[in-house]
């Protein structure tokens, strides 16, 4: 039964949390319209924002299904005043996560079970009386109480909804966070239609949500992810050794894997997919080659006499001159040093692969903290499947 609160008790930020639910295409039927990517890229780019006359919010609950592998971002951001007057709702550590400020209640906190186990969750907040309560898979996991009162005097009678993104930079969170997202939305249910101002589409997602997903990072063809050397665990001093993981889970085509260089010259060092082989190949000296084997997890190994391609029993070692001027060991020492991963910048790949995983010195790296990368790449998930509908390009 639908719940009717007098608008002289409506909190400015309540609706935001309802609103959360909006999709670009608001006219079709809720159970018809296909499920939402709601990450574009780096978390910034929001894939849609809409604005609601709040003064004609009648229903005071919506509901909403999140599939997702990723335990952080942002889900959605609303404000009337991003000084003053703001929400947003997320997840870290797998968690909801609710921060508000506004004039009565300035706040963060996360409850409830882990969401990011790639399941469909259901999802629903309502307003009883001066609660706020979330549920999720039909179990209250929170109830804020007195974090509203009645309306204040304002010539602010508009809000807007922000899905997907952040338009704050994150340190201006109560606690910052990550916001990309890789996650799908799907089945929401909002509050009127009547109070619906405007919706607008600023970007749209390349990956498709109707694609079977498990954990991991997928490159389509011709994306690319960069990383400063220094933001790396440092290699180990005394003997100089360095060590990179690749779990390879998937892999088409041809193309790069990774490389060890600098934007402005070519790569010292590059390990590469051709005619099911894995080929590592340096600046000067012939490449060595092993066959391409989905699972064992490739490692390369530096150290002052040269580098070990290994993979489970199967090992190469490639001798290079590592010290001296112009020596890969001395990419440590530039603030242009780089790990590459997919394709070069400028550079024609066709190779896609899934990678379940990728250590430096042992410690996963996590490609939301890449120092640039292509909006297309699956940050973590990979398709079951390589085929058509991941064959993207950016």
């Amino acid at each position: 039964m639908e719940n009717r609160v007098p608008l002289a008790t409506w909190p400015r930020l309540v609706p935001l949390l309802l609103l959360l639910l909006l999709l670009p295409h608001s006219h079709q039927r809720i159970q018809d319209s296909p499920a939402v990517h709601l990450s574009s890229g780096s978390g910034q780019e929001p894939i849609a924002v809409m604005t609601f006359d709040f003064t004609k919010i009648r229903k005071t609950s919506s509901s909403f299904e999140l599939q997702t592998w990723d335990p952080e971002g942002v889900i959605f951001y609303g404000d009337t005043d991003p000084q003053e007057d703001w929400f947003m709702l997320g997840l870290r550590d797998g968690r909801p996560e609710i921060q508000m400020h506004n004039r009565l209640a300035q706040l963060t906190v996360g409850a409830g079970p882990r969401l990011d186990d790639g399941r469909w969750h259901q999802v629903e907040v309502k307003v009883l009386g001066d609660s706020l309560l979330l549920s999720v898979d039909g179990e209250e996991v929170l109830c804020l109480r007195q974090v509203y009162g009645p309306l204040a005097i304002t010539s602010q009678s508009f809000m807007r909804i922000i899905l997907g993104g952040l338009p704050l930079a994150p340190f201006s969170l109560r606690l910052p966070l990550v916001p990309a997202l890789d996650g799908c939305l799907r089945r929401d249910s909002w509050l009127d239609q009547q109070a619906q101002a405007s919706v607008s589409t600023l970007s749209s997602s390349l990956r498709s949500c109707s694609v079977e997903s498990q954990p991991g990072t997928f490159f389509p063809p011709g994306a690319r992810a960069e990383f400063s050397l220094r933001d790396l665990p440092q290699p180990h001093a005394e003997p100089w050794a360095f060590s990179l993981d690749l779990g390879l889970q998937l892999a088409a085509g041809s193309g790069r894997l990774l490389a060890l260089g600098s934007p402005e010259n070519p790569p010292w060092l590059s390990l590469q997919l051709q005619d099911q082989k894995v080929i590592l190949s340096s600046a000067s000296g012939p490449p060595l080659h092993l066959p391409l084997v989905l699972g064992p997890h490739l490692q390369l190994k530096l150290t002052t006499s040269g580098v070990i391609l290994s993979q489970g029993p199967e090992k190469e070692i490639l001798a290079l001159p590592l010290l001296g001027p112009g020596s890969l060991l001395n990419l440590w020492g530039q603030p242009q040093g780089r790990l590459f991963l997919g394709a070069l910048p400028g550079e024609a790949a066709l190779a896609s692969f899934c990678l379940d995983g990728l250590w430096a010195q042992g410690q996963k790296l996590d490609m939301d903290q890449a120092l640039s990368r292509s909006q297309n790449i699956w940050t973590h998930s990979c398709p079951r499947s390589l085929g058509n509908d991941t064959n993207t390009t950016h």
